[in-house]
């Protein structure tokens, strides 16, 4: 059997009351449309069509990849028009799966059964109960408990809304039979739409049997319309999240509150606090502790390095054993290796900090290469900027930077120099030697502070 998954994606989702195109909002720090589409391919289907209508040009810009194939639905007549959009492009010969852009949190499991309940005699169609149903399409069984057809909740009687199994929309079938019936339906209804569930009652009338398939969770069909579903699918990617890292043996204090947005991977012993956004792809070695509220983006952590609360770190490599915060900032290009101590109120940029190297507080260290075990005091900055370049500082192994330093780039600190607090470094520094650039204190004795008339 061959696959052809054809996800609509053309709605303008007025709902969300924004400029950006409903499936285009994000999830986990991504476009809703991206997750489907990953679902969609980890199925390897022969064609991957995706129709789409409301802001195209973002849609196809943002989302486009290699595997995907694009169809324009120029006017929104309805689901059953916008598959009949695509089905052109689908091999007779093909099982048709649809998929919507804005049901983000489908699983390839569900979809799995999905596709092994239809074949050319009969129809898949993914439900679930709901404990309030209000909204949805609502399945009709026959007395012998087999599908009929659909009924949409603004076309439902009384009697028939009471029901709880809904269509979730989501449905497969043989491509061949599929577009003869799209090709019948009409939009005589409340909403003047084709509807794509109307085929149901199509299908049952050839009399071809009509199996459904349910749904694991409610989680994973939950369809996203307004910001309040799009806060709750948050909450839903959140958990399930949370629940596969528990189960690979990373410790989270608070389930809840933590963010993935992105793809995180973490080795054995890992512990997670409270309130901690992982971005991009991240990588933690065994051991790896990081503290509260803080804030991580491509970024690699080695074994055993503890990073304090607050801290925020984007595009760094941080090695084995290091400390790191609270209240510190690695910004892009901070390379750190084994033992480095960063300390609070420390920021780092495009710059490589050596094996037992310590930056301990109130510090900028930008556009740097610091050698192994180097002290650099409080107070201490690069001076990188000259308003025009950035230039590089280089402190060779062994020196110790007093506090309150100020190193003029381009410089070099030798190994094992020190330079005095309160120092402003503009000229290279030997090797083994002090530097003190200090103003000679004077004292006025019996000084009389002036004081307001």
């Amino acid at each position: 059997m061959t696959v052809s998954i054809i996800v609509l994606a053309a709605g303008q989702g007025t709902r969300m009351r924004s400029q950006l195109p409903k499936v285009l909002q994000p999830l986990a720090g991504r476009p809703l449309l991206d997750h489907v589409l990953d679902t969609a391919q980890a199925l390897d289907p022969r064609r991957l069509l995706v129709v789409h209508g409301h802001g195209a040009d973002a849609v196809r810009e943002t989302c486009d990849r290699d595997g995907v194939d694009w169809v324009l639905q120029a006017e929104q007549l309805g689901t059953g028009h916008a598959v009949d959009q695509a089905m052109p492009e689908v091999s007779d010969e093909d099982i048709v799966l649809v998929l919507y852009g804005d049901v983000p949190l489908i699983t390839r499991t569900s979809l799995d059964a999905l596709l092994a309940a239809t074949s050319d005699s009969t129809l898949g169609l993914l439900t679930i109960e709901l404990d309030d149903p209000a909204g949805y399409g609502r399945i009709l069984r026959n007395t012998q408990g087999r599908i009929e057809r659909i009924v949409e909740h603004k076309d439902a009687t009384d009697k028939e809304r009471d029901i709880r199994e809904i269509n979730t929309g989501l449905l497969a079938a043989p491509a061949e039979k599929m577009k003869r019936w799209l090709r019948s339906l009409d939009n005589r209804n409340a909403q003047g739409e084709y509807y794509l569930t109307d085929i149901i009652a199509m299908s049952v009338a050839e009399g071809m049997e009509v199996v459904g398939v349910a749904a694991q969770s409610a989680a994973e069909v939950h369809g996203i319309n307004d910001r309040s579903q799009l806060a709750a699918a948050e909450a839903m990617y959140r958990e399930r999240q949370a629940q596969a890292l528990m189960q690979q043996g990373v410790h989270l204090l608070d389930p809840a509150r933590i963010d993935i947005r992105g793809e995180l991977s973490c080795g054995l012993d890992v512990q997670v606090d409270v309130n901690v956004v992982f971005e991009g792809k991240v990588t933690l070695a065994d051991g790896v502790r990081i503290g509260p509220n803080c804030v991580l983006r491509d970024v690699t952590v080695g074994k055993n390095t503890v990073i304090d609360a607050f801290s925020h770190i984007e595009s760094a490599d941080i090695g084995k054993s290091c400390s790191i915060g609270p209240y510190a900032r690695l910004r892009p290009g901070s390379l750190l290796k084994d033992d480095v101590k960063v300390g609070n109120f420390v920021e780092i940029k495009k710059s490589e900090l050596a094996r037992g190297a310590k930056v301990n507080h109130l510090t900028y260290i930008g556009d740097a290469s610091i050698g192994e075990v180097v002290n650099i005091g409080a107070g201490t900055i690069t001076c990188n900027y000259d308003g025009v370049n950035k230039h590089r500082t280089v402190i060779e192994d062994g020196a110790f930077i007093g506090s309150n330093a100020s190193l003029v780039a381009p410089v070099r600190v030798g190994r094992n120099a020190t330079v005095g607090a309160g120092s402003v470094i503009s000229k290279d520094v030997g090797d083994d030697a002090l530097a003190v650039t200090r103003a000679r204190q004077s004292e006025i004795a019996d000084w009389q502070r002036p004081t307001k008339k």
